[in-house]
């Protein structure tokens, strides 16, 4: 998923959009080197086996995607290529309507 999400990021640089990874990936030092490797240039954070991350947000399998608004709210889990840009162009057409 890192080339999609890697070519999503540049599509939408300069947009209201931000994504956040999460890697549960035992060894920290290995993360960084591939995340380096794979051109990683968004958020991401290590939760290990510590899962406290992964606990808190009730993921059980891997990947998990969580598509949320503007407003915080979740409204779409688990979309992945067409159907991932696809909700997130619909939610950012939704909040340039919204009065600031």
């Amino acid at each position: 998923m890192i080339p999609h999400e890697r070519s999503l990021v540049k599509r939408l640089e300069g947009k209201p959009f931000a994504l956040i990874g999460v890697n549960t990936d035992g060894d920290r030092n290995e993360v960084k080197t591939r995340s380096v490797n794979d051109q990683v240039t968004w958020r991401s954070f290590f939760d290990g086996r510590t899962n406290r991350i992964c606990g808190d947000w009730n993921i059980n399998s891997f990947p998990t995607i969580y598509i949320i608004d503007h407003k915080g709210v979740i409204r779409f889990k688990n979309l992945r290529g067409a159907e991932m840009d696809k909700a997130v162009e619909k939610l950012l057409a939704e909040m340039e309507k919204v009065p600031q």
